[in-house]
C-alpha cells in the first residue's frame, strides 16, 4: 500500500455528485480501515474514484453507491474494492536511491558483523513492486559479491490489485530506467518481440519475494521471525500522529536488534517516543 491520495481537479459540470452525510460516512469507514485520513478537500477526489465502483456494480449515482456499500452485508465484499479504487500507488525502481547507497556501504556489513547469515527483509507497502524488486536486486548483488548473507523478501501492500501486478513482475520498459545498467543487464529480461515495450524481473529475484495482502492498521502484523530490513517508505504521511505511533512501534516490534527500519524522505519519527536510533537521513536501527 504506497497510499499516496492526490487531490484532483473539481468535477465537471453536470457530474453527479455525493452528499455531505455520504461522504462522512465513507470518510470515516476508510479512515477505520486503513488509517487513511480523507478530509473535506478530498471530496471530489474520492468521488472521481467511486464513478469506477458505481459501473462496476450497476448502480447510476454515487449517493445509491454508498446505500449499497451500507445496507445488509454488500460491505464485507465491497469494501475491498473501495479501499483498492481510494489508494493511488505511486512507486518507481531505486526510488530514494540514498537508502540503497546507506544498505549496501552500512547496513549490511554491520548485519553481517553481528552474525546474520540469512537475512530477512520486508517491503511493507509494496505497491505494484518496484521496491521490493530494487531490494531483490540490490540484496542479490551483494550476496554474489561478497559470498552472502542468503536472503528472503516479504512484500506486503494493502490493495490487492497492486499486489496481482506485483506478483508477475512485469513493467513499461521506461519504468526501469533509474535500475544501474549493470544491474539491468543481470536481473531485467526483455521481450523478444520488439513492438512489446515491455519487461520482466528475472525468476530468481521473483522466487525470493513473497507477496501478500498485510493492513498496517491491524493490530498485529504476522511475519514471522524477527526482520532485519524493513521498508515501510511514504505511507506514514498519510496518517495521523496516533496511527503513526501504533504503525512505527508495530514495525519496530518486527525488527531484530541491529535491524533498520527505512521511511520516506519527508517523514520522521520524532516526537512518537520509539527506541530507535537515527543513523542516516530516514534510517532508523534498534538497538540491542
Amino acid at each position: 500500500m504506497s497510499a499516496a491520495l492526490a487531490l484532483d481537479p473539481s468535477p465537471a459540470p453536470g457530474l453527479d455528485t455525493m452528499s455531505r452525510r455520504h461522504f462522512a460516512q465513507i470518510a470515516a469507514y476508510i479512515y477505520e480501515v486503513s488509517g487513511i485520513k480523507m478530509p473535506e478537500t478530498k471530496k471530489t477526489m474520492l468521488e472521481g474514484r467511486l464513478r469506477r465502483r458505481l459501473r462496476a456494480v450497476g448502480i447510476d449515482t454515487l449517493d445509491g453507491y454508498c446505500d449499497f456499500l451500507f445496507t445488509g452485508d454488500h460491505l464485507a465484499a465491497e469494501g475491498l474494492h473501495l479501499i483498492n479504487a481510494v489508494t493511488t500507488n505511486k512507486t518507481d525502481f531505486f526510488r530514494e536511491p540514498a537508502h540503497f547507497d546507506y544498505l549496501v556501504a552500512q547496513a549490511l556489513p554491520a548485519l553481517e558483523a553481528r552474525g546474520v547469515r540469512s537475512l530477512r527483509a520486508w517491503s511493507a507497502a509494496c505497491s505494484t513492486g518496484p521496491e521490493p524488486y530494487t531490494m531483490a536486486m540490490v540484496l542479490d548483488d551483494y550476496a554474489e559479491r561478497m559470498g552472502g548473507p542468503e536472503y528472503g523478501i516479504l512484500a506486503t501492500d494493502l490493495d490487492t490489485e497492486v499486489l496481482a501486478a506485483a506478483r508477475n513482475g512485469i513493467y513499461a520498459a521506461e519504468l526501469v530506467d533509474p535500475v544501474p545498467a549493470a544491474l539491468r543487464r543481470k536481473y531485467v529480461m526483455t521481450s523478444n518481440d520488439p513492438r512489446r515495450r515491455e519487461v520482466r524481473m528475472v525468476p530468481r529475484l521473483r522466487s525470493a519475494i513473497g507477496f501478500g495482502r498485510l493492513n498496517l492498521m491491524d493490530d498485529r502484523y504476522p511475519v514471522g521471525d524477527a526482520m532485519h530490513l524493513i521498508f515501510c517508505r511514504n505511507v506514514l504521511i498519510y496518517f495521523d500522529k496516533p496511527t503513526q505511533k501504533k504503525v512505527v512501534s508495530q514495525l519496530y516490534d518486527c525488527l531484530a536488534p541491529g535491524g533498520y527500519l527505512f521511511l520516506g524522505h519527508s517523514e520522521s519519527i520524532t516526537g512518537l517516543g520509539l527506541p530507535l536510533e537515527q543513523v542516516a537521513n530516514t534510517v532508523f536501527r534498534r538497538g540491542g
